[in-house]
């Protein structure tokens, strides 16, 4: 229903007075709600009043057989063309058969929203079927307000999906960084299962997020869980759901997380502390494509992207009859490691800058300057915490510092674990697979691994080159003297 101080606003295209004051007749009924506002005689007249006067107009009441060059279709499509939005009725006086669907096509095809004859009627006073005639007034209104309804609130998700990659944007510049982020864009584009492994504080849920932000599903839901926050007994019901009455206690119908996740993305952070029991159900739904609910009798269709995540080795897990099998290979369709932080050289100083900055801004404090000594011991720093570690650091920087952030400040531990006495996280068995080799092949082999571990944190050879304190065709010719290159 229009309310009482709104009209709708009419541009009447019509080149004979006589049907003029037909039309107008018509409307005159309802002068309170729908006004002509013009009246023109020509299809360029039309358009030139469309073209200067952008939502002037609601509804364009059009003669087909207008006179001048440009009428019928052809005027119909440059007015579309210039106001998507805006309405077109066609009225002809053609002699029409009302079963000519050809002719109704064109103009619909063209982008008419209704179209009706003149004659036969009352030849004197009104347009032939005025109730179909005002009827199709009103409702194409209420279509135009519902089309420009539409692509505001599809403009307000995308911006509000924009927002949201910028919350959860991966902050880096690091080869593996790299590689990751045009992981996350080939995978995005697919519906596959994904399986994100790396240690805790990696960002995984991070990941998890961008994948499906760019993904077809990016409007429906992204749900996640912790599989080892749930007690065992507990977790069916949270996946699946259960109806009313289903057991003790069970005083209303809970819908699943699965149901909850329906045409979006569930995410399994620790997936690997699912119960056996859950892993089975697990599978079904993933083959399927229907879950059980407890308490009800017929499945329920679900269509969700599953993307799992684990710190743990999934396939120690199955080897150990911790994890099943196939769950696993259904999981594991496409694998995303994430490297920890003391992998990922500068992109240290880079999240450090970012957090600050942030934290700052949040806190709404002058954001601290960091003496070259502090970031050195940054850099030098093992992370075992990864990035969640850095960003609390971070925190309690801002806190405790002002104005400036030293490598006093760095070294207290109630900032940072004592960066002298953390445990050096090379396995020294890694170099030499338990044999005890002469120092020459010693040295070869971390010579070559230490160069694939600067060059994995490098964006070029040159990058990697000077890291390395050598000249570029130096570095190139020791990559090929240790098999690099």
């Amino acid at each position: 229903m229009i309310a009482n101080n709104s009209h709708i606003n009419i541009l009447l295209v019509e080149d004979e007075d006589f049907d003029v004051k037909r039309i107008k007749n018509t409307i005159s009924y309802y002068d309170t709600r729908i006004k002509v506002l013009d009246t023109v005689s020509n299809g360029l007249a039309a358009m030139e009043l469309v073209s200067n006067n952008s939502d002037k107009y609601d509804v364009v009441i059009l003669d087909y057989q207008i006179s001048g060059g440009l009428k019928g279709e052809e005027l119909i499509i440059k007015i579309k063309e210039c106001d998507p939005f805006i309405q077109i009725i066609v009225i002809t006086k053609m002699t029409i058969n009302i079963t000519d669907y050809n002719f109704a096509n064109n103009l619909l095809k063209s982008g008419a929203f209704w179209y009706g004859t003149k004659y036969p009627g009352n030849i004197e006073d009104y347009i032939y079927q005025p109730t179909d005639f005002i009827l199709s007034i009103f409702n194409a209104y209420e279509k135009k307000k519902l089309e420009k309804h539409n692509i505001k609130s599809d403009k307000k998700l995308k911006q509000n999906i924009y927002n949201l990659l910028e919350m959860k944007k991966i902050i880096g510049e690091s080869r593996p960084i790299v590689q990751l982020k045009d992981s996350i864009e080939r995978y995005a584009k697919t519906d596959v299962n994904i399986l994100v492994t790396g240690p805790s504080g990696t960002g995984k849920e991070l990941v998890a997020w961008n994948i499906h932000l760019k993904s077809k599903r990016k409007y429906e839901n992204f749900v996640p869980i912790n599989c080892g926050s749930i007690p065992a007994e507990l977790i069916e019901s949270e996946l699946f759901g259960y109806e009313k009455g289903a057991f003790t206690g069970a005083n209303s119908n809970k819908q699943g997380l699965f149901e909850i996740a329906h045409n979006g993305t569930l995410f399994l952070d620790e997936v690997a502390e699912l119960p056996l029991s859950a892993q089975v159900k697990l599978l079904r739904v993933i083959q399927e494509g229907e879950i059980e609910k407890i308490g009800r009798r017929q499945k329920l269709s679900v269509n969700v992207r599953i993307i799992a995540a684990t710190n743990k080795n999934l396939t120690s897990e199955v080897n150990n009859g911790r994890f099943r099998e196939d769950l696993y290979y259904r999981l594991n369709v496409v694998p995303i490691d994430i490297v920890p932080l003391r992998q990922r050289g500068d992109d240290i100083t880079l999240l450090f800058d970012y957090f600050l900055q942030y934290f700052s801004q949040d806190l709404d404090v002058e954001i601290p300057k960091v003496e070259e000594k502090a970031k050195e011991i940054l850099l030098n720093y093992k992370w075992p915490g990864n990035v969640r570690e850095l960003r609390n650091v971070v925190q309690r920087l801002i806190l405790n510092c002002h104005g400036t952030i030293n490598a006093k400040d760095i070294s207290d531990p109630m900032i940072l674990r004592d960066h002298g006495i953390v445990k050096e996280e090379t396995d020294f068995n890694d170099l030499y697979q338990g044999q005890v080799l002469q120092l020459k092949e010693m040295e070869k082999i971390f010579r070559k691994k230490y160069f694939q571990y600067v060059r994995s944190i490098s964006s070029s050879d040159s990058s990697a080159a000077e890291k390395l304190g050598l000249a570029p065709s130096n570095y190139y010719r020791m990559c090929k003297e240790l098999g690099i290159k």
